[in-house]
């Protein structure tokens, strides 16, 4: 059997031993790991070493309270990613500022019922590890939402069409320019996708950057190939405003090797390819994406901006 799904784990700071103990309880319930800590300088330790993904945090503790507690953990790499919910007997506005200021997500005020504490745990860590998975270059989603994506697609037994594109001579551009003129041509090329995508206007509409000059759009089947052109064109009209005026005018730069050898490299492309559940059945999130891979390596033997679509059939499809 395949293992099981890691549990979200979720630190209770509570000095009342009594609510600790029932948050804990209704959480576990739930399926959460728990663990509890009753005053601010062992939360924090545990924090440090537990690396929850959420923690609900009281307000009114003596010593460390709430508020500072959330700021150092806010403060330290190992835990700034968790979801930190604030928990308090106060329902006053400028302690809910205070809260969020401090880092908080959320503020829940005592008393609670149970299906709303699990509620607003389950959002806030949705909220957390979609953040998470934002490409800070891009702010496009990342490998975990488009896999969630694809999934969830495959499940409902929803056609459609995931394209895989990157750059062709990328590499020479950034070794040429530098990597903060490459940071700038992913971003542009993340535009020029992204406006793709937008004029396609189908049910099915989603952008995500896999990493580098990597992305992957998923769109219907039927409109596959419109998004392929639109990409293609917006790309190509687009990319030698990449370059310094002399070199867009030539359609070269010149690069040289490890070796001393310098190379003429032309204008970036990209290459896109498309794996679509319209001709075959596409059971798993991996099949798409070995699919979209060939598709594109087989695209860029075009030496030009090119797309190539699957067009293999299942038997008794089609």
């Amino acid at each position: 059997m395949p293992d099981a799904p890691p549990r979200d784990r979720v630190l209770v700071v509570d000095d009342d031993l009594d609510i600790a103990r029932y948050v804990e309880l209704n959480l576990s319930l739930e399926g959460f790991e728990v663990h509890v800590a009753n005053e601010g300088h062992s939360a924090v330790e545990k924090a440090l070493t537990l690396r929850p993904d959420a923690i609900l945090l009281d307000v009114m503790m003596p010593g460390l309270d709430g508020y500072e507690v959330c700021r150092r953990l806010r403060s330290n790499a190992r835990t700034s990613h968790a979801a930190i919910i604030m928990l308090t007997a106060k329902a006053l506005s400028a302690d809910t500022v205070l809260g969020l200021t401090s880092g908080a997500d959320d503020y829940i005020a005592k008393p609670f019922e149970p299906p709303e504490l699990v509620a607003r745990v389950r959002a806030a860590l949705r909220r957390a590890k979609q953040l998470r998975d934002l490409s800070p270059l891009t702010g496009l989603p990342g490998n975990s939402e488009i896999v969630r994506q694809v999934e969830q697609l495959i499940a409902e037994h929803e056609p459609f069409a995931l394209a895989y594109a990157d750059l062709d001579e990328f590499k020479g551009y950034n070794d040429r320019y530098g990597f903060v003129r490459g940071d700038t041509a992913i971003r542009a090329t993340a535009e020029v996708l992204m406006d793709a995508v937008t004029r396609i206007a189908g049910d099915i509409c989603f952008l995500g950057h896999i990493g580098g000059d990597d992305f992957a759009l998923i769109v219907e089947p039927g409109v596959a190939e419109e998004l392929c052109a639109l990409a293609i064109k917006g790309f190509d009209a687009m990319a030698p405003s990449l370059y310094d005026p002399p070199d867009a005018a030539t359609g070269y730069i010149e690069v040289e090797d490890r070796h001393n050898v310098v190379h003429r490299i032309g204008i970036m492309t990209i290459s896109i390819g498309v794996a679509t559940t319209a001709h075959r059945d596409i059971r798993t999130p991996s099949e798409a994406s070995a699919i979209a891979t060939e598709m594109k390596m087989a695209a860029k033997h075009e030496r030009r901006s090119a797309y190539r679509i699957d067009q293999r059939q299942t038997p008794g499809l089609g």
